[in-house]
């Protein structure tokens, strides 16, 4: 069986990005194999090390200049990209390099509370201010535009009069570890997801 190997794009905290990595850990044909950061001071990358895998950090001129990224993709022989938690837009070079390889997760169902700056607690506000009856997680593939790109999977979640937006967001990273690792594999085997 071929070995299809990620890289995660991660800028922050990571526990997205090491509920990935304990998922892939022993797992038959997919492997995380390096983690790409524009923020040196990510937790990611700790986290990343914890479970003995490799790091780069890069800023923006870097990623506006195909060669290095694409050079490291190439080193680790990539075959997906994975972002968790990456702020920045991808370039277009990336996107036709990995057609159809680039998947992503937002915090709330697209096309809602999605685009330029909707991240983080801002999108767990505006779905509060909204006064949705319901939010969840969307996984989607990367397109030249933000949270713009085909859906895969959505998971839901309902929100109640009396929750505020950390309690929404709490609700969505429960979403996010669970469902998002499983995700990942459906989408690289191509299969059905199973709960």
């Amino acid at each position: 069986m071929t070995q299809s190997k990620i890289a995660i794009f991660a800028s922050g905290n990571g526990t997205n990005a090491e509920e990935i990595f304990k998922y892939f850990k022993h797992h038959d044909s997919i492997e995380v194999v390096i983690l790409l950061t524009n923020n040196p001071a990510a937790f990611a990358i700790t986290r990343a090390q914890l479970h003995k895998i490799p790091v780069r950090i890069f800023d923006k001129g870097m990623l506006a200049h195909s060669e290095i990224i694409l050079t490291w993709l190439a080193d680790y022989q990539v075959t997906h990209i994975v972002l968790a938690g990456f702020m920045w837009l991808i370039p277009d070079y990336l996107i036709r390099s990995f057609p159809q390889r680039i998947i992503n997760i937002h915090p709330a169902l697209l096309p809602n509370h999605g685009g330029k700056g909707m991240y983080g607690m801002k999108v767990h506000q505006s779905v509060k201010n909204a006064g949705d009856a319901e939010t969840g997680i969307t996984i989607h593939l990367v397109d030249e535009r933000y949270d713009e790109g085909k859906i895969m999977f959505q998971f839901k979640c309902a929100v109640v009069n009396s929750d505020d937006p950390e309690t929404i967001a709490d609700k969505v990273h429960r979403l996010e570890y669970e469902y998002y690792p499983k995700a990942i594999e459906s989408w690289i085997m191509d299969r059905k997801l199973n709960d």
